[in-house]
C-alpha cells in the first residue's frame, strides 16, 4: 500500500469528501454533507481529516472536542481500500490531533446493528461502555420521520 498522506479538508475537497461519504453508506436524508462539513471546520475544536493515496480521497475523519471529551464522527475507508490499514492510519491521526490539544478521552458512536465497525474499534482497543445515549432535536423541522 503506498502511503497515506492525511491533512485537513480544504475547500476544494468537499465535494470529493461527500462522494466518500456516500460511497461508504455514511449519510443520511436528514443530514447535509456540506453542512456537517462546513460546521466542522468554523472553528478551533474541529476538523474534518482527510486521507489521501496519490489524488485520490481514500478515507476520513470529522474530530472534534468540547474541552473535555473528543468524538469522532463519519470515519470511512474507501470500500476498495478497506482491511488495508487506511482505517487505523486515519484513526490514529484522528486521535493524535486531540492530544495534541489536551483531550484526554475519546467517545465515539457505532449503531449497535453495525458489529463489522464495533470489531474495527475494539480491534483498536476500544471498548464498550455502559450509557445511555440521549438526544433531543432542538430544531424539530430536521428531525426524520424515522430515525435509524
Amino acid at each position: 500500500m503506498a502511503a497515506l498522506e492525511i491533512r485537513e479538508i480544504g475547500d476544494s475537497d468537499t465535494n470529493d469528501l461527500a462522494t466518500l461519504w456516500e460511497r461508504c453508506g455514511l449519510t443520511r436524508p436528514w443530514n447535509d454533507p456540506d453542512a456537517d462539513i462546513a460546521f466542522a471546520r468554523t472553528n478551533d475544536n474541529s476538523t474534518v481529516l482527510g486521507g489521501w493515496i496519490g489524488d485520490a480521497l481514500v478515507a476520513s475523519a470529522m474530530v472534534g472536542h468540547d474541552g473535555h471529551r473528543g468524538t469522532v464522527y463519519y470515519v470511512s475507508v474507501d470500500p476498495a481500500h478497506q482491511g488495508s490499514g487506511v482505517g487505523r492510519t486515519i484513526m490514529e491521526a484522528a486521535e493524535d490531533w486531540l492530544r495534541g490539544r489536551g483531550v484526554w478521552k475519546l467517545n465515539l458512536m457505532v449503531r449497535a446493528s453495525n458489529t463489522r465497525v464495533i470489531d474495527f474499534y475494539r480491534s483498536l482497543d476500544y471498548e464498550t461502555e455502559e450509557r445511555a445515549n440521549m438526544s433531543k432535536w432542538l430544531d424539530p423541522a430536521r428531525r426524520p420521520a424515522q430515525e435509524d
